[in-house]
């Protein structure tokens, strides 16, 4: 997304931070981040960063794209409280028991205006429950996938959707 961004639209302003561990200092973070940015902003997230971006487009009033979003981290990361290691490194990190608390704190209830959101969904993720995520953005826009996988390794093939669900129609080839 990031090199369609520089190629496409160079005067989008890209920003994908590296987020805390924290969700409390992880949204302080994306709060502080975007405080200026106009009502026009998108956001996108995958997994964890799924239920961020719902939480920034609740927050905010803006569009979400979301890539087999985590619909209940509180729950399902319970059982990581300890040293862990980051998804796609080998970095290691500690995730606090209290780390629970503030996932919930930052959950939003119920979505509002539907329209907003685009969920990406693999049936074949094999991290997360497709089920569950279709359920939780019921109403929303989705594309269902059969098969893939929990990092989309096709995201190419969505990348022109999810653009233009962002309306950002490339200005340059």
């Amino acid at each position: 997304m990031a090199a369609w961004v520089q190629q496409h639209r160079p005067d989008v302003h890209w920003w994908c931070p590296q987020l805390p561990p924290s969700p409390r200092e992880a949204m302080a973070l994306l709060t502080d981040g975007m405080a200026d940015w106009p009502s026009t902003t998108g956001v996108i997230g995958s997994s964890l960063g799924g239920f961020y971006a719902t939480a920034v487009a609740e927050q905010r009033g803006c569009r979400a794209v979301l890539l087999n979003p985590a619909v209940d981290p509180a729950r399902d990361l319970t059982r990581y409280i300890g040293e862990t290691t980051a998804w796609h490194s080998d970095e290691r990190f500690f995730f606090r028991a209290e780390f629970i608390d503030e996932l919930r704190a930052i959950s939003p209830a119920a979505l509002t205006q539907l329209e907003r959101y685009f969920a990406v969904i693999a049936k074949g993720d094999e991290v997360l429950g497709w089920v569950e995520m279709n359920e939780r953005y019921r109403g929303c826009r989705v594309k269902l996938l059969e098969g893939g996988d929990h990092a989309l390794s096709d995201f190419d093939e969505h990348l022109s959707e999810v653009a233009a669900f962002l309306g950002l129609a490339a200005t340059s080839e």
